[in-house]
């Protein structure tokens, strides 16, 4: 399958569950060449803080285990303190380009935490919740949406999660 044909099935699956979520939301088009976070905000005049990526961390043991964390574009991942903790494992890492795109069926660019696979757990920073709106990818490198934090609420296998990321320095 040709990375055009799975970005168009990852953008339709996100508007089904977008949907299906009941939230009023926008797809904002994006020139895929633009879709990296600081420079789509840039472009489009975007407030970072209204941005929010969706990273994925995982686990280095044996049994390999993957979490989706969703943090403000101005924000860090606490990836040393809280999020390994609440993993409640040793060693994690960011996974690989690769490894998102096998795991979401999603490029970097355009994750986004709908509609992500049950065996992933949906972590989100609570800072997240306090924006008027927030900006995800939506899916491909050639959408972003902009719907109300609060559709976290409504996702299964999710938790809001207090100081998962904090403000860069």
């Amino acid at each position: 399958m040709s990375e055009s044909t799975l970005n168009e099935n990852a953008h339709r699956r996100v508007l089904r569950a977008l949907n299906s979520l009941d939230m009023p939301f926008e797809v904002l088009p994006c020139d895929p060449q633009l879709a990296d976070t600081e420079v789509f905000c840039e472009h489009y005049g975007i407030p970072l803080e209204y941005s929010a990526n969706t990273i994925l961390v995982k686990s280095k043991s044996a049994e390999r285990r993957f979490v989706a964390c969703v943090l403000l574009a101005d924000c860090q991942l606490d990836v040393n303190h809280t999020v390994r903790k609440k993993m409640g494992v040793r060693r994690i890492s960011f996974a690989s380009a690769d490894e998102t795109q096998e795991r979401t069926g999603m490029s970097i660019g355009g994750v986004t935490p709908l509609p992500l696979p049950g065996n992933i757990a949906l972590w989100v920073d609570s800072a997240v919740m306090d924006c008027p709106y927030i900006i995800l990818g939506g899916g491909d490198r050639a959408t972003k949406i902009k719907t109300a934090p609060q559709l976290f609420n409504r996702t299964a296998n999710t938790q809001i999660v207090t100081g998962l990321a904090r403000k860069r320095e």
